[in-house]
């Protein structure tokens, strides 16, 4: 695997990359954005340039030469949604981002930066002696892609009829990390994942639940939009009098009811706090309260997992805990003792956004992958 690739994720105070050299992870870094920087900027769309000049000046100080990266590989955005796999930015791509119509978010700034970097890169590569480009083993071209977007949607027709024409289910989920997991099993017992129907569950801030068979993901949650289970930060899939009571009470604003959903909502609403591993913690020193909320969770997550099984008839070869959550063997042992039956449970603790994009990376220089190239009108 040869080849130098960059990897972006960016999240709303942070910048997480790595870099990797012939499948070698060299390092990793979280890039910290302190408030008081966030704050001069009106949008996060608008933090594109800052956050580009902390990326490429960390690399500068790693003694990473720009003009050696041979790809940058991003994190999808809110995007309209598209067919999951490997997509190379374009300006079709950039002006969905910045519009944000399917929301603003920061991981929209992912491919924005992958892109103006592979820029910088190739300007960099053209400034340079064609000779001095060959002995140093750089190619003509850098290029930036995003892999697997939150928004990626192959959901079967019959799984988006909601209960009312103008709701119908829509797919928000951790793509990336669900479709790299998948793989991770199929090739443990020697097969691609077009071969297997596996149940992907990612406990994370968010918690989606999907279902993948022949390499497609043909139903899962909106994890961002208030369907699905209970998580630290999101309330998932609540009674819908009681809200639309809160609603029209005259004491919350839009904004606020949409914060108490996700972002104050599950463990943060009733704790406090968004770690599970305090929660656990004080479960294990006898705090009922929080021993209660956590088997909920546990529930919560195992009927999401157990209601997909149904969409393929119960025929599921395997089921996979992911996010960082995972780690939490308490938690991973009650949700496999409850779903068990349906099928064989694998732990892959960890988001592993980072390394699910340099496989990627890698997979498209391999030719491994098909790439496509956004287009809005195109799903």
């Amino acid at each position: 695997m040869k080849g130098r690739i960059l990897v972006i994720n960016t999240g709303s105070t942070s910048s997480k990359i790595g870099f990797y050299d012939s499948g070698e992870k060299l390092f990793e870094k979280n890039l910290i954005h302190s408030a008081d920087e966030v704050a001069k900027y009106h949008s996060v769309m608008d933090q594109d340039i800052m956050r580009r000049d902390a990326i490429t000046e960390f690399l500068s100080e790693k003694g990473i030469p720009l003009e050696s990266i041979d790809m940058a590989m991003a994190r999808g955005g809110l995007i309209t949604p598209i067919r999951t796999g490997v997509y190379e930015v374009n300006q079709e791509m950039r002006d969905a981002l910045i519009a944000g119509k399917e929301g603003v978010h920061a991981c929209n700034l992912s491919a924005l930066l992958a892109d103006d970097i592979a820029i910088l890169v190739n300007e960099a590569r053209e400034s340079m002696d064609q000779m001095e480009r060959l002995r140093k083993g750089y190619g003509d071209r850098c290029r930036a892609f995003i892999a697997d977007p939150p928004m990626a949607d192959e959901m079967l027709p019959e799984v988006k009829v909601g209960g009312l024409p103008e709701f119908p289910r829509r797919t928000l989920f951790h793509a990336l990390n669900s479709r790299a997991m998948v793989r991770r099993y199929a090739r443990s017992i020697g097969k691609s994942n077009k071969d297997v129907t596996v149940i992907v569950a990612h406990m994370g801030g968010g918690s989606s639940v999907s279902l993948h068979r022949h390499g497609l993901v043909i139903d899962t949650n909106d994890a961002l939009g208030g369907d699905g289970p209970i998580s630290p930060e999101r309330a998932g899939t609540v009674p819908a009098f009681p809200l639309v009571e809160k609603c029209f009470s005259g004491q919350w604003t839009e904004a606020q009811i949409k914060k108490r959903l996700v972002g104050r909502g599950g463990a943060v609403a009733y704790f406090g706090t968004n770690d599970f591993r305090e929660l656990v913690a004080r479960a294990d020193a006898g705090d009922k309260e929080c021993d209660t909320f956590i088997k909920g969770y546990c529930v919560s997550v195992a009927k999401y997992i157990a209601a997909l099984s149904t969409v393929v008839y119960g025929k599921v070869d395997a089921i996979i805990l992911t996010g960082g959550i995972a780690y939490s063997q308490p938690i991973t042992e009650d949700i496999k003792e409850r779903v068990s039956f349906i099928a064989p449970v694998e732990i892959y603790p960890g988001e592993n956004e980072l390394e699910s994009l340099a496989e990627n990376g890698y997979g498209i220089m391999a030719g491994e992958f098909e790439i496509r190239y956004y287009h809005p009108d195109h799903f």
